[in-house]
């Protein structure tokens, strides 16, 4: 996570957090419980929250190969609610110089690819068209040169 997307999800977090500051008094919800570390001179840092209807997020990141070319903010955290319906919805991330990287249970996943449909694609791979073939043939002279 890049400290510009860092400082665009803490704005989040403080705009969610004015949200629930400016709702009625009888919609406040209690935050019971909340931990913060950072940010740290080395770009770490780890937070944490809890609040009295059930919602629980917690993260921390540093920086990875600070002042190089690379530079990356590496970030990890999970947080979960119960849903409208009872549930437990959970979700853990990583966000890194790969994006964002949720893993959840709710989340949709890509279906399988049918069977039929693979060993076409398995086929067309191992069996190149002329076109093919001329194309990758000139990308490997012009390697060469």
């Amino acid at each position: 996570m890049t400290n510009e997307n860092q400082h665009l999800f803490q704005i989040a977090v403080i705009a969610l957090a004015g949200c629930v500051a400016a709702a009625p008094a009888e919609d406040v919800i209690p935050i019971v419980a909340q931990s913060q570390e950072g940010p740290n001179p080395d770009g770490s840092y780890k937070w944490s929250y809890e609040s009295g209807n059930g919602i629980k997020a917690q993260e921390e990141g540093h920086l990875e190969n600070a002042g190089q070319e690379n530079e990356a903010m590496n970030a990890q955290g999970s947080f979960s609610y119960p849903s409208d319906d009872g549930q437990q919805i959970s979700l853990t991330y990583i966000a890194n110089e790969e994006g964002f990287q949720p893993q959840g249970a709710h989340l949709p996943t890509t279906p399988e690819i049918p069977p039929l449909i693979q060993k076409a694609l398995d086929w067309i791979a191992a069996h190149p068209s002329k076109e093919d073939q001329n194309q990758t043939k000139k990308k490997n002279n012009h390697h060469q040169k």
